[in-house]
């Protein structure tokens, strides 16, 4: 998806009409995207029939706190990993009246990164239909393209796992 704010309208109408079809609602799990991804939907008049609620669980502590990620998964595996970013979309559906989730954990940058985990890592999680999916994406650029591809590839591909 382009960074094109018509073709994310678009994107979104689509994912409401999915979403309303089902007679399901979403909730959003953010870390790296601060809010962006909730941001983006709750931008979409009526979008209250649909967006349940979203999370913004920045730190470690909120990761555990609001959405019941094991500290133990954070320690042994860093919150920008593969099992939070699952732990997060289950936690968002768990912790919510939402049938859906989409999580993200990243590192947006310019400083966090790591040989392992480099500026532009993020982990994605979809709660959809009783199975998390999840992704790695590396995306380039600064900080504010991180985050902006980071919304566009979890709405994106969240579109995808509604079918």
């Amino acid at each position: 998806m382009s960074d094109d704010p018509a073709n994310q309208t678009r994107l979104l109408a689509d994912i409401a009409a999915r979403l309303l079809a089902r007679g399901q609602m979403l909730a959003t799990a953010e870390s790296c995207t601060g809010g962006m991804i909730a941001a983006a939907c709750t931008d979409l008049s009526g979008s209250s029939q649909w967006f349940e609620r979203g999370f913004v669980s920045y730190s470690n502590e909120a990761k555990a706190e609001l959405l019941g990620v094991p500290q133990a998964l954070i320690e042994a595996h860093g919150a920008v990993s593969e099992p939070v970013a699952r732990a997060m979309a289950a936690g968002a559906v768990a912790r919510s009246r939402a049938q859906v989730g989409v999580a993200v954990t990243g590192v947006a940058g310019p400083t966090g990164g790591s040989p392992a985990k480099p500026v532009g890592t993020v982990w994605f999680g979809w709660a959809v239909d009783g199975a998390v999916h999840t992704e790695l994406q590396r995306f380039p650029g600064d900080r504010a393209a991180v985050r902006q591809a980071t919304v566009a590839h979890a709405l994106q591909r969240l579109h995808g796992y509604l079918g």
